[in-house]
């Protein structure tokens, strides 16, 4: 019999997620409307420490409505790291937004200090500075916040942070996107917290999110027929989806431990291999570890980490490259970039590994598959 196969980061059910969709469905609610939504909004309050809170559709709909709130339009620019998934950027693209990447830092995989503020002096000098900086809390990792805010605020720069990969990561002792202008959150399939989809946007500014309301319901007027002053979106969250992720997120805390517990097991169970190494924690941030990253240096290891990854296939097991650079995809050719190829160096070397929910029996299939691979 074939074995089962090990998935990146499959959803987990906490197991009350049946009781809370028949009382949804009995009440008759299904449509993005009622009690449901507005519960799940104030548990994501509660669980980020954000005031204000709007559930929608997805994570990259959370992203557009917040470049919409912050007046991004065609020909501004939007800065974000290179080493993220396109989402990140896609909605200000596609809104005519010109992107600029910057590298990361070695420390943390998330945006440089140190680029950024010589990005925007520079920038200021030409009298073009960006329209929003959007750092990203990679795999679960937090972004240095404080000083991308600190620098940021300097020239008067609004600063939506991407923390849809990090809900339940702490920053200096508070959750991740805080204090930020606005954060994006995702519910989707293979995060922590799942609503089998979905997102959020929040802010601590009660204006922000009323505004992001108003367009995420297709920017209706109050009147008794539909009256537009603008053009909005069907983003708001259904209450079936809604309920799924109530009955999740109180098991937040939990699942952040799990992961955690997963990526010390690969470090117990990699670590003293020639070659291999791991995606640091810097000393202010408490990652989730949504997940494991790897990185190979084929030289000591004895493999790619192509190699390695075919090999976790073969063995109907998982695993990804760290995501591609956004300065290297066809997508934004011409796009500056700023930096000294971190992006690129973690993505030809770094690999994610299965992260979820797992036996430890499971986890030692990943661990033997990959030392097995080495022949340094």
């Amino acid at each position: 019999m074939p074995r089962t196969r090990l998935h990146l980061s499959p959803p987990s059910l906490v197991g009350g997620e049946l009781a809370v969709l028949s009382r949804t469905l009995t009440d008759g609610w299904i449509a993005p409307a009622g009690p449901v939504p507005e519960s799940f909004e104030q548990a994501i309050g509660e669980a980020t420490e954000f005031t204000h809170v709007a559930a929608v559709a997805s994570g990259t709909a959370a992203l557009h409505l917040g470049y919409r709130v912050l007046g991004v339009e065609r020909g501004d620019e939007v800065w974000t790291q290179s080493l993220t998934f396109v989402a990140t950027i896609a909605p200000a693209v596609q809104m005519g937004a010109r992107p600029r990447f910057l590298d990361v830092a070695a420390e943390s995989w998330t945006m440089d200090p140190n680029l950024l503020e010589s990005a925007l002096q520079r920038a200021a000098q030409r009298g073009k500075l960006p329209r929003a900086v959007v750092p990203v809390d990679l795999y679960g990792q937090p972004c240095d916040l404080d000083a991308i805010l600190t620098l940021c605020g300097r020239w008067g720069v609004p600063v939506l942070c991407d923390s849809a990969e990090a809900m339940g990561a702490r920053y200096r002792e508070r959750p991740v996107g805080k204090g930020a202008a606005l954060a994006a959150f995702s519910f989707n399939g293979n995060k922590i917290i799942t609503a089998g989809g979905g997102g959020a946007l929040a802010s601590d500014d009660p204006a922000l999110i009323a505004r992001a309301r108003h367009l995420a319901s297709q920017a209706k007027e109050v009147a008794p027929h539909y009256q537009h002053e603008t053009t909005g979106y069907s983003y708001g969250l259904s209450s079936v989806l809604a309920a799924v992720g109530l009955a999740q997120i109180g098991a937040l805390e939990a699942r952040v431990t799990e992961r955690r517990q997963v990526f010390e097991r690969y470090v117990e169970g990699l670590g003293n291999l020639p070659g291999i190494g791991f995606m640091p924690e810097p000393a202010w941030a408490r990652a989730t570890r949504w997940l494991s990253v790897i990185l190979i240096d084929p030289k000591a290891f004895g493999s790619t980490r192509e190699a390695v990854r075919r090999a976790l296939d073969a063995a109907s097991i998982e695993s990804r490259p760290v995501w591609k650079p956004l300065h290297m995809q066809p997508a934004f050719r011409g796009a500056r970039y700023d930096g000294g190829g971190l992006s690129g160096q973690f993505f030809e070397h770094g690999l994610c590994l299965p992260s979820g929910a797992m036996t430890a029996e499971e986890q030692e299939r990943v661990i033997t598959v990959i030392r097995g691979c080495c022949k340094g």
